[in-house]
Parts: C-alpha cells; structure tokens; sequence
C-alpha cells in the first residue's frame, strides 16, 4: 500500500490529471493507469518535455512493477474509511465550535467539514469504479 501510495505522490508531483488515472474500466485500475501514463509520455515526447517524460517513464515502470487491481481496489476502500473517519472528527469539531458561539471559529470548522466531505465523496467515487 505504500508502494501505492509514493506512486500517487509521484504522479501527482509530475504535474499530471490524478482523475483519469484513478478511473477504472472493464479490465481494471492498474490498466487504466498504463495507458494515461503512456498517452502522456507520448505527448511529453512530442513537445520534448523531458523533465516530465523522465518522471512519467518512472512512474509507468512503478506502475508495471507494483501495480495490482486486488490491492487498489483494498487500497480504495481504506482511502473511503479514513475519509468517512475525517468527516466524523469534523462534525465533532463543528459541534464543539458551536457550543463556543464563536462564529470566525465556527465558519472554519463549516469549511473544513465541507472539505472533508467533498474528500469523502471522491473516495466513493473512485472505490465505486472498481464494483
């Protein structure tokens, strides 16, 4: 899982779209992955962006050696957990706020619960993918 998750920092890092990469089709998540990855070597070979290639090249060779649909999916669900783990620490937080009637206070905790839920729903949203 820690495999998986310096992959996503180094996809991430490489300034690439995390959406795609984390969508799913028929053959599954790690397939997906290979062919973003490549459709964006590709495109970084033709505008000779080479920094970026390197960095893409690195992360498909992860990919290749690491990546396994049984283990992103698990890796997805754990990601649904801590999210829903977030928006409950939040709602605990925004209650204690509300009990202080500080209103600067409570409006970042609105914020940060706000947040956490949107969190949660994209955690859904790509374990869903994977059913």
């Amino acid at each position: 899982m820690i495999r998986h998750t310096a992959l996503f920092g180094l996809l991430l890092a490489a300034n690439l779209n995390a959406m795609p990469l984390l969508a799913a089709d028929g053959e599954g998540g790690c397939a997906v992955k290979r062919q973003v990855l490549q459709e964006k070597i590709d495109a970084a070979q033709q505008s000779g962006n080479t920094r970026e290639l390197d960095g893409l090249r690195r992360a498909l060779g992860n990919v290749d050696a690491h990546c396994e649909d049984a283990s992103l999916h698990e890796e997805r669900l754990a990601s649904v957990k801590e999210a829903r783990e977030e928006v409950q620490e939040r709602e605990k937080d925004l209650r204690e706020a509300m009990g202080t009637g500080d209103q600067e206070k409570i409006a970042k905790r609105q914020a940060k619960l706000a947040e956490a839920r949107a969190e949660l729903q994209q955690a859904k949203a790509e374990a869903s993918v994977d059913q």
